[in-house]
C-alpha cells in the first residue's frame, strides 16, 4: 500500500464516525459534539488546505493541471495529490450536507427512520441525497426554503 492509499483510507475515519453518529445516535450528546460541532469540518478543511498547498504551492500536480478548462481539471485529478484534494472536498461537503439534513429533519419533526435513507443517499451520492431531502420537505409541506425560521423574513419586521 502506498502512502497515498493509506492517506485515502485515513481521511475517511472522522467522517465515518460522524455519519455513524448521524444515523445511529441522532439526538445524543455524542452526535452534537462530533457531527454537529464543526470539528470534522475544521479537521478536514485543514487537510484540504494542506493538500491544496501541496498541489498548487509545491507543484505536486500533473502537467497542465488547473480549473480553467476540462482538460486542466482532468489533469488536476489525474495526480494522486489532486485526486485526494478532490476526494476530501467531496466527502467533506457530503458530510456537511448530511449533518444539515439531519438537523433540518429533526427541526421539522420528520421521522428519523425515514431520514436514514436520505442520509445514506447523501453519503453515497451527495447531491441526490440533498435533492431527496428537498423533495421530502416539499412532500411534507415544509416548502422549498432551506433557511430556518430565524432567517425567513417576517411580515411584521420592517
Amino acid at each position: 500500500m502506498t502512502a497515498y492509499e493509506l492517506f485515502f483510507y485515513l481521511i475517511h475515519l472522522p467522517v465515518m464516525v460522524g455519519w455513524a453518529c448521524l444515523v445511529f445516535a441522532p439526538r445524543t450528546e455524542l452526535t452534537a459534539r462530533v457531527a454537529h460541532s464543526g470539528a470534522i469540518v475544521l479537521l478536514l478543511g485543514l487537510v484540504y488546505a494542506g493538500l491544496l498547498f501541496t498541489g498548487v504551492g509545491l507543484g505536486q500536480a500533473a502537467e497542465g493541471a488547473g480549473m480553467a478548462s476540462l482538460p486542466a481539471v482532468i489533469a488536476l485529478l489525474s495526480h494522486p495529490v489532486g485526486a485526494l484534494t478532490g476526494w476530501v472536498h467531496f466527502i467533506l461537503f457530503d458530510f456537511f450536507c448530511g449533518a444539515w439534513i439531519a438537523r433540518d429533519a429533526a427541526r421539522l419533526g420528520l421521522s428519523h427512520v425515514w431520514t436514514v435513507p436520505v442520509l445514506i443517499l447523501t453519503l453515497m451520492f451527495g447531491p441526490l441525497g440533498l435533492a431527496a431531502h428537498v423533495l421530502r420537505r416539499l412532500a411534507t409541506g415544509a416548502g422549498l426554503s432551506l433557511a430556518g425560521p430565524e432567517l425567513r423574513p417576517s411580515p411584521y419586521r420592517r
